[in-house]
């Protein structure tokens, strides 16, 4: 008999990549006879490598190598080499449609991920809102392997082992010397876009704040861009419990090992939020013009620890991308730092 093996696609940003691991494992756990491939964009490498015996990474880059309709071409002859026995397609966009095309006229057994765009529709819509939640992402990508025949029970905890990464593997002058009464709080204060990101000067009200409660607390900042560089030098320098984890640590892999040993993170809905969720790390996370309803609370996230404010006009977007209906972003400049504290602080007393 031909072995079964399922090919898995989804390109698309690391957050989106991020949460198709718990689906993932707990597929790969519970048909260890099955192979499965992971395509996706080269960054998401680490979150696959050592997942499940099972589970293989094979990369595509599909803004260079395999660009346009010649590209997809050339990655479908790669593919079909593979002899796939069943392809699920966890992405549902432009590129993801022509491979399925290809696949289907072929006679692969194929199924696609219902984005629920109805539902997200009425999510945001201006004049009939319903706030109503929506199948998480989790679950729309677990429903896919069931058309397939393959249904899913969710047991993701974390990509490591109940103690976390190796934190000999990172800087020790990173990290120094954990020791018992000291707090290790992460922050990703940026997000890709203006709705779904904190106002820095309240977010440094927030590490003021924590400091103050915690002057033996250490605060690790995530984020690499040159927005996120040129205020984490600004923080690093005005307090010393402050680190630039992002700007010391090499790769994915190095943030998602000291990610799994913080007491919590603080995080937009971004990738950080996403990340850490697969460390088994509790998030607070902070909502503006997105709303968790939409499906999008990393792993295992409490929604108690979702910190957000009611506004007749939210969510207005499912992404965060679009321009603010107020022109404002009331929706996060009026959440208090207090309402982020306090969130933390019941995490930590529970710690």
């Amino acid at each position: 008999m031909k072995t079964e093996h399922i090919l898995v696609i989804r390109f698309s940003a690391i957050g989106d990549v991020a949460m198709t691991v718990p689906v993932i494992y707990s597929l790969a756990k519970q048909y260890p006879n099955v192979r499965i491939t992971m395509l996706s964009r080269p960054f998401a490498r680490p979150f696959y490598e050592n997942l499940a015996p099972n589970v293989s990474f094979m990369e595509a880059d599909v803004k260079q190598e395999y660009h346009g309709i010649k590209g997809l071409n050339a990655l479908y002859r790669r593919l079909t080499a593979k002899h796939f026995t069943a392809i699920a397609d966890l992405h549902n966009v432009l590129r993801s449609n022509f491979l399925r095309l290809r696949f289907n006229l072929d006679n692969f057994k194929v199924a696609h991920i219902d984005k629920h765009r109805k539902g997200k529709h009425m999510l945001c819509s201006f004049n009939n809102k319903k706030l109503i939640q929506q199948p998480t992402a989790f679950q729309n990508y677990a429903d896919v392997f069931a058309e397939l025949g393959y249904p899913i029970q969710m047991n993701f905890t974390s990509i490591f082992p109940p103690e976390g990464g190796n934190l000999r593997l990172l800087p020790e002058h990173i990290i120094g010397k954990k020791q018992a009464f000291s707090q290790w709080i992460g922050i990703a204060p940026f997000a890709a876009h203006e709705g779904k990101i904190y106002p820095p000067r309240l977010m440094e009200q927030v590490i003021a704040t924590l400091i103050n409660h915690h002057p033996s607390a250490r605060i690790f900042l995530f984020g690499g861009g040159k927005k996120e560089t040129q205020q984490f030098e600004e923080w690093t320098q005005k307090y010393k419990n402050c680190i630039n984890a992002s700007g010391a640590l090499s790769g994915i892999m190095q943030e998602l090992i000291l990610m799994s040993h913080l007491d919590v993170m603080i995080s937009m809905d971004s990738a950080n939020m996403h990340l850490a969720s697969l460390t088994n790390t509790p998030v607070v996370s902070v909502w503006g013009a997105t709303h968790p309803y939409a499906g999008f609370l990393g792993w295992k996230q409490s929604p108690d620890n979702a910190v957000q404010i009611d506004l007749p006009c939210r969510p207005c977007s499912i992404y965060g991308n679009k321009p603010c209906l107020r022109g404002d972003f009331s929706c996060m400049k009026n959440i208090s730092p207090d309402l982020i504290v306090n969130r933390v602080e019941h995490i930590l007393i529970q710690k």
